[in-house]
């Protein structure tokens, strides 16, 4: 099974258009204003789809079966409040906690139109027939209700192509989540069908994707060894996003980061995001000595630097080592910026050349506590697919990661 950049550009089309659908209808049933929030295509692995239901949280659902050009299985997932929430709205009753047969049909009834609008947005990009079956109602406290008995829920290990929208309701607090879970076999005709180049074969961006672990574990093993802090850092997902939609996702507050510019095979953009506070904390571990400074510094942005200078190195020394290739990174650029102003620069010079990104999801660890800290790695669409074109992927488990690096002379 291959897929390209075009590909995934109609698919990423296909999830947009199917959320504007879902968000009209939406705002017709309950004369609530609403938005498409953002659209990701997910490359997930099956541990990480599981561990977004394991905090206890009630939910309820919608699911359909998919027949046609797209089979599978879609999906809407509600928190349970947010899904009482448009029961209200839609019966006019005061607020319940209980899902009684009415809740259940009225969410039924609003889970089906969402899928029907995703579904029928993505027929007509495709400009194909999608047949859908009887809604199913579906609640629990973990994806077993969801997903469990579904056969193409990837297992554990595995990697898995996931459309995950969500439409934000303006003014008030009503959201949810889709999923469309589609069999292998559709997939692959779809694939063969819309691509228009020669493609990249699937266990290769898998083999990316577990190239980027690796060099995860290159940096928390070095930001450990810099700041004395046990830390880990760990990729959750490989997202597919539209270079427009990434500031969106930016949060609108104080951000301290520190970017790069990659060049070789592939060239791109390296962007380490942390919030202030953790920045801070960060930086005064780094030092010798307590700062006599406010805010940003000399000192705390020389050690800001630093660190990120040796992580841009663990991940892209690593890469160049998996994928044989030499891959050069300019000097570091400290950014001290409000929300998505922070990262405006990266995606104006990258939307030059192209509209979509592979942005990995990371979660940063440090002594038990989760840093606000987004790694974002943006590589050349062009470029990425001839590095994945050549890769071994037997070379990702035995390939060294360790960086080489010169420290910073002012540190």
């Amino acid at each position: 099974m291959k897929l390209d950049v075009s590909v995934l550009g109609t698919f990423y089309r296909m999830a947009r258009e199917g959320a504007g659908l879902a968000a009209g209808r939406l705002t017709h049933m309950t004369g609530v204003e609403t938005r498409v929030g953002v659209t990701k295509l997910n490359f997930m692995r099956g541990r990480e789809i599981r561990r977004e239901f394991a905090d206890s949280t009630q939910n309820v659902g919608v699911r359909v079966k998919l027949t046609g050009a797209i089979e599978g299985y879609s999906v809407v997932v509600f928190d349970r409040e947010n899904a009482l929430r448009i029961v209200d709205t839609l019966l006019d009753e005061a607020d319940s906690d209980e899902f009684d047969g009415m809740a259940r049909s009225a969410t039924t009834e609003v889970g089906h139109i969402m899928n029907s609008g995703f579904i029928d947005g993505w027929a007509d990009v495709l400009e194909a027939v999608i047949d859908v079956s009887t809604p199913e109602f579906v609640e629990g406290a973990s994806a077993e209700p969801f997903f469990g008995d579904i056969d193409e829920t990837p297992a554990e290990d595995d990697l898995a192509l996931l459309f995950q929208s969500q439409i934000e309701t303006v003014g008030t607090e009503i959201g949810f989540s889709h999923y469309l879970f589609p069999k292998r076999e559709s997939m692959a005709r779809l694939l063969e069908r819309l691509r228009t180049s020669e493609g990249i074969d699937y266990d290769k961006l898998d083999g990316f994707d577990r190239m980027a672990e690796r060099g995860a574990e290159e940096v928390a093993e070095t930001a450990t060894t810099l700041t004395g802090i046990d830390t880990s850092v760990e990729i959750r997902r490989l997202n597919f996003v539209s270079l427009e939609a990434i500031p969106e996702q930016i949060a609108e507050e104080m951000l301290v980061g520190v970017a790069f510019e990659f060049d070789g095979l592939p060239s791109g953009y390296l962007l380490f995001l942390f919030d202030e506070e953790s920045a801070y904390e960060i930086a005064d571990a780094m030092l010798p000595t307590a700062v006599d400074e406010d805010g940003f510094g000399e000192m705390r942005t020389s050690a800001i630097t630093e660190l990120g200078n040796i992580m841009a190195s663990g991940f892209l020394d690593g890469w160049a080592n998996v994928l044989d290739t030499t891959i050069d990174h300019s000097p570091p650029e400290f950014i001290h910026d409000i929300g998505a102003a922070a990262v405006d620069p990266v995606i104006i010079q990258l939307g030059e050349s192209q509209d979509f990104a592979f942005v990995f999801d990371t979660v940063v660890m440090a002594d038990g506590k989760e840093f606000d800290c987004e790694v974002y790695a943006i590589p050349d669409e062009d470029d990425l697919e001839r590095a994945l074109n050549d890769l071994d992927v037997d070379r990702i488990e035995d390939a060294p990661t360790t960086a080489e690096f010169q420290e910073l002379d002012n540190v």
